[in-house]
């Protein structure tokens, strides 16, 4: 039975969880735009080196989006490594099959890629490829992912909609995958004037934590700690009136307690 008909995932798990985030492993996740040498650096650094078994999933874009081809070499020459493996289906058997998901299984780490988050939910959810991706952080391992690769990590998917990335809630495409759980990630936040998005999402849904990510930042996470890096802001959006918004930003190098939902000084 699928977790979402169990209960409501995004809010039931944290409850039953040890840890918002992964107990191994790390998370990387990077609201969109260009990546920076600090992010880059601390995603090969958490994988165990430029020497280690990468795969780059470019999944959320479409078809006409990116050239198969080409994905593994690009990501190789922007991050600097070298046993990259490009992982890409859009057919869900594929994906729960044992052949698919044999590279995951020899991961040290995972990138998804930017696009459109609700075409890795189709294509990966409740399958193999995502409880592969989860067994690499058992292993110690690093997952991320960067704009709809990012938002694909928490457990509330916003911008889900096949209709359009501006419809924050839609019915039937609300679960990611839950890496980050009872949270709601969104990216661009500043660069796109996104500041305002999550907060219908976190009325109707008080238990969550929304996360907003601006561009060229990223969150790293491990437990319940998360930290941010990179060159901009992160948004938390808790529910609560903060000087007259519903949000308030954290800075680079600042740290967060998921758990106690407050800043670590």
């Amino acid at each position: 039975m699928k977790r979402f008909a169990v209960c409501v995932f995004w809010i039931c798990a944290a409850a039953f969880a040890a840890s918002i985030g992964p107990s191994k492993g790390h998370l990387v996740i990077v609201g969109g735009g260009k990546l920076g040498t600090e992010i880059i650096a601390k995603f090969v650094s958490l994988a165990g080196g430029p020497e280690a078994n990468y795969v780059v999933v470019p999944t959320a874009a479409g078809d006409d989006e990116f050239d198969p081809e080409k994905v593994r070499d690009k990501f190789s020459k922007l991050f600097g490594v070298t046993h990259v493996t490009m992982l890409h289906t859009r057919d869900r058997q594929v994906a729960d099959s044992d052949a698919f998901v044999e590279p995951l299984r020899k991961a040290n780490a995972v990138w998804f890629e930017g696009g459109r988050q609700w075409r890795l939910a189709d294509a990966y959810l409740n399958t193999r490829t995502e409880r592969q991706v989860r067994a690499v952080l058992e292993r110690d391992g690093v997952v991320g992912g960067s704009s709809a690769g990012a938002t694909i990590l928490g457990s509330y998917l916003v911008r889900g909609s096949p209709e359009g990335n501006t419809i924050m809630m839609a019915k039937g495409h609300e679960e990611g995958f839950a890496l980050l759980k009872n949270v709601a990630i969104d990216q661009h936040v500043l660069r796109r004037r996104r500041e305002n998005d999550l907060v219908p999402v976190i009325d109707l849904h008080p238990a969550l934590l929304g996360i907003g990510i601006d561009e060229s930042t990223a969150i790293v996470v491990n437990g319940d700690r998360m930290q941010v890096i990179g060159e901009s802001k992160v948004g938390i959006y808790d529910g609560k009136d903060h000087g007259g918004t519903r949000y308030y930003f954290l800075l680079p190098g600042q740290s967060f307690d998921l758990a106690t939902r407050a800043p670590i000084s």
